[in-house]
């Protein structure tokens, strides 16, 4: 049932706040909004508003989520530049209602029996993202994303190696921080009326004579007045900017466990956004880490295959997400070596390294394919691995070289046209590649696939090669610097000679929108990589091409990978006989063989034969769902999915109610999920990876911060107040709250008595507050009793009264106004029951954390809060099923529902009746 919709905006923000904080702080769109009862439009215009405002931030998952951002865990005194919200360690306080004193007393009079211990020095990623995206709004103004990520960057930067190594005894510790260039060096300049020039000098100069692998290039300059603007401007601009990172829940001391790298995660998020706001001009510094994700698993690198000497190496680096993913999934340090041609960028992908614990990783800057930098002797020197995502289409990728006279001899498959540099970057790999075991991966534009002349030739080379192993074809618009459809090209050049196929997967349908951008979802990512990894061919997604086909003359080496998969949906065809002799083709209710297989009676109960090719339903088309719902074998069905869930649900328990501090939360849900996938590949009709998808969702917007918090401080679900410090250092107690462990699932478990009488209150006083509605409506109206007040309220009703006296004259006015308060003061007395039940709700649910034992704490959180939401999602699918065969049962009853003849009988009746009504008014119609 949908709330009463509300009209100002501030109550808007009040009620998407509230609902957001009663579900635990992050919620997916669809969910939010449908709690919300609000048409899409209005969520979207809300969530904007609380986005720019700072107060909820964005995430990722099928349909977006979004989160608090209000979560700094103590006070900063000497940061209170803005509005934070701090951890305040006191017992419970009932904030202040009309409640009896008795309950009052029995409030106050409660002190907290435990109290919240500060966290290990780890906090939720939805902290620390909204912590360091609100570090941008001081930059924001005179500056566009690309030019403000590099300060914002820079302070990341620096906070972290300060926080990391800048008490460090490692004799060569990754990051030498000089006295006088730490975080805290700068905090000291606040309010230096030359910060800038002392940042530049005192701060970043040192850390550049100290580090070999830093230069002057890779840090911005924080004395440019245009840009920070000038004298007192600067000072106050820069002083604010290293108070954001001065906040407590900032420190990167103990932020990282082995490959669970959060504040690396952080930093691609601010990549991520940074990029989008650049423009497309200027978001080619990133490669989409999804994207990334796919490259380094169907590259084959691994734990197993490397070892500390394994190379890897790209041509065009940007901000170093390629390398780092392959390093990822080595799961090892391995050697990176990446060029830059842009210094700026170079710089961040030097940072990037160290942030991510990589700080041997070489990163150089330079034209790759003018003056590769990365050399053995005067040849290019030769990796294990290769990965590159280069700019598209290059247009100036020959300025300065002579493709004919190459001294690397990278052309000797044909020049690349002057005007398309794709092939270039191709070959530049290629040649970068071990002779006989190297392997590589490029993202290209489609055009490589088909384009003729010279690239037509070097295209025909490369598949008599044997070097090319598989093609992916990715969605349009995944990536910042272009809209237009690119593809994978997997290279390997063990076993070429052998190699008779490439395994082609067209991928382009699977994402999902993400603001102006489409996004691989994690059940894309997953689908791509498995289907490369079984080189099994799957019907319109998948297959294995041999090269004679692509040979032939038909195809010419041309590799376009429609000519190969068609992905096109199938046409939804009409039936000419049937709309002229009405019944529904069997060839359509044949279309879902694969329920019929599972359920074949539950045809026969839904269809009986009209005629040869043709049925029609036995029950009215308004009572199709409720049949398959009640079908035996409807529910034998369900039966199976859920058994399938309950054995999934019984094989993951130990390992979610084993989760203990200091345990990976990403190795965590890597086995949960793959459990989950191998699990559901046995269910019938439902796909595996719309599961595997909500299960990817909710860890994204709930579960991981759970399990990052029980792995730094255990299974303790205490509450937490929440005080409001504003500027001038004043403090207001916003309530309590608790983040592994939300209010209302005690509620749920311990006092659903409780709540189902406060419910019982409310829906009393919606039901009273309506009926004023409704009497106002109908009588405030220009000759209604209620139309001589200004604003309806209890002393001008009164004053009305006295007014009118015993007038008899009067007597409906003065039922009328009697009746309004007599509702009036029952929607008093239920708003004052109301408050006092939520009071006492809210104090009882807030004492019983104390009572928890840990035993409870883990089946509150794993059996309640996870898995329950999971199974909700499990019949989420279950109804889509039921939904989407009853949807389509319809949909063909009623196109051929009235055939041909009987529409023309229909049209002769209507004429007939049309006719005699004209002829009664003495019409003619001719």
């Amino acid at each position: 049932m949908m709330d009463i919709e509300v009209t100002s905006t501030e109550q808007k923000i009040d009620r998407f706040i509230s609902k957001l904080e009663a579900v635990g702080g992050s919620a997916g769109n669809q969910r939010l909004r449908e709690a919300l009862g609000w048409q899409e439009s209005t969520y979207d215009s809300i969530k904007q508003q609380l986005i720019e405002e700072g107060r909820i931030i964005p995430g990722r998952g099928r349909g977006g989520s979004v989160a608090l951002a209000t979560t700094a865990y103590t006070a900063n005194k000497e940061s209170a530049a803005s509005l934070e919200v701090r951890e305040a360690s006191v017992p419970y306080l009932k904030t202040k209602t009309k409640a009896d004193s008795s309950s009052r007393d029995r409030a106050t009079a409660t002190p907290a029996a435990k109290t919240l211990a500060p966290r290990n020095g780890v906090v939720k990623k939805s902290d620390l993202y909204s912590s360091i995206w609100a570090s941008c709004d001081e930059l924001r103004g005179g500056m566009d994303a690309s030019q403000y990520k590099d300060y914002v960057l820079f302070m990341l930067f620096i906070k972290y190696i300060s926080d990391k190594y800048g008490n460090s005894d490692d004799f060569a510790p990754p990051v030498v921080i000089p006295p006088g260039a730490s975080f805290k060096d700068m905090v000291a300049l606040k309010g230096k009326a030359d910060i800038g020039d002392r940042i530049n000098t005192q701060v970043i100069q040192k850390l550049i004579d100290a580090n070999t692998k830093l230069a002057r290039s890779d840090f911005p300059d924080f004395n440019d007045p245009n840009k920070l603007g000038e004298g007192a401007a600067m000072v106050e601009r820069l002083g604010n900017l290293i108070a954001i990172f001065e906040k407590p829940e900032l420190n990167f001391a103990n932020n990282r466990a082995d490959n669970d790298d959060l504040l690396g995660d952080a930093y691609e998020y601010l990549m991520r956004h940074f990029a989008q706001d650049s423009g497309k001009s200027k978001g080619q510094f990133y490669t989409p880490a999804e994207v990334s994700r796919i490259i380094a698993q169907v590259i084959g690198i691994s734990h197993a295959n490397t070892k500390a000497s394994t190379t890897a190496y790209d041509p065009t680096c940007g901000s170093g997400s390629l390398l780092l993913k392959l390093a990822a999934e080595a799961g090892r340090q391995i050697t990176l070596e990446g060029q830059e041609k842009d210094v700026t960028t170079a710089g961040l992908a030097r940072m990037n390294m160290i942030l991510h614990d990589f700080p041997s990783a070489t990163i150089l800057s330079g034209d790759t394919l003018v003056n590769p930098k990365f050399k053995d002797s005067e040849q290019l020197r030769a990796y294990d691995y290769v990965v590159a995502n280069p700019p598209f289409s290059d247009k100036k990728w020959s300025t300065g070289l002579n493709p004919a006279n190459d001294p690397y001899q990278r052309f000797g498959w044909g020049e690349p046209p002057a005007k398309q540099g794709d092939y270039a970057y191709l070959l530049h790999i290629i040649r970068s590649m071990k002779a006989t075991t190297g392997k590589g991966a490029i993202i290209l534009p489609h055009g490589v696939l088909f384009r003729g002349n010279a690239e037509a030739h070097i295209r025909r080379q490369l598949v008599r090669s044997g070097m090319l192993k598989g093609i992916i074809g990715l969605p349009a618009n995944l990536f910042y610097g272009t809209g237009i459809p690119a593809c994978i090209l997997v290279l390997d050049k063990e076993n070429a000679s052998a190699r008779r196929g490439i395994f082609m997967i067209d991928a382009s349908k699977g994402f999902i929108k993400d603001g102006p951008k489409n996004c691989l979802r994690e059940q894309d990512i997953h689908r791509i990589v498995d289907a490369f990894r079984r080189n099994a061919d799957e019907p319109r997604y998948a297959r294995m091409v041999p090269l004679d086909e692509i040979a032939s003359e038909k195809n010419d080496y041309n590799l376009n990978l429609p000519r190969y998969i068609d992905s096109s949906e199938p046409e939804d065809l009409h039936d000419i006989d049937a709309h002229l002799n009405g019944g529904i083709p069997e060839r359509d209710i044949d279309a879902f063989a694969a329920d019929w297989q599972e359920m074949p009676a539950l045809r026969q109960a839904l269809f009986e034969a009209e005629r040869p090719g043709y049925a029609r339903l036995r029950q009215p088309m308004a009572e199709v769902r409720s049949i398959i719902l009640a079908h035996p074998q409807f529910q034998q069905f369900r039966s199976k999915v859920e058994t399938l869930f309950g054995k999934w649900r019984q094989a993951i328990m130990p390992l979610l109610t084993g989760i203990q501090p200091g345990d990976k939360p990403k190795a965590l849900i890597a086995q949960v999920s793959e459990t989950l996938l191998t699990t559901f590949q046995a269910a019938p009709l439902i796909d595996p990876y719309d599961i595997y998808q909500h299960l990817m969702d909710y860890w994204a917007e709930t579960m991981q911060d759970d399990v990052y918090l029980i792995a730094a401080d255990g299974w303790v679900a205490l509450p937490r107040r929440i005080v409001e410090t504003d500027k001038k250092g004043k403090t207001k107690d916003k309530g309590w709250t608790c983040d592994l462990l939300p209010k209302r699932y005690i509620v749920a478990r311990y006092f659903a008595d409780e709540q189902a009488e406060l419910d019982a209150k409310q829906a009393e006083l919606e039901s009273i507050a309506s009926q004023i509605a409704e009497l106002e409506e109908e009588h405030g109206g220009e000759d209604g009793a209620l139309s001589g007040f200004d604003k309806i309220n209890a002393a001008q009703v009164k004053d009305r009264l006295t007014e009118i006296g015993d007038d008899p004259d009067s007597a409906d006015e003065r039922a009328l106004l009697k009746q309004w308060q007599q509702l009036s003061a029952r929607e008093a007395a239920l708003k004052k029951t109301v408050k006092t039940l939520e009071a006492e709700l809210d104090r009882q649910a807030h004492d019983h954390y104390a009572t928890l034992s840990e035993a409870e704490v883990k089946k509150l959180v794993v059996q309640d809060k996870w898995l329950d939401r999971l199974q909700d999602d499990v019949q989420q699918e279950l109804d889509r099923i039921s939904q989407t065969l009853a949807q389509r049962i319809r949909e063909l009853a009623e196109r051929y529902g009235t055939p041909l003849p009987k529409l023309e009988d229909d049209v002769v009746a209507l004429s007939a009746k049309v006719e005699a009504h004209l002829k009664k008014m003495g019409a003619t119609w001719k």
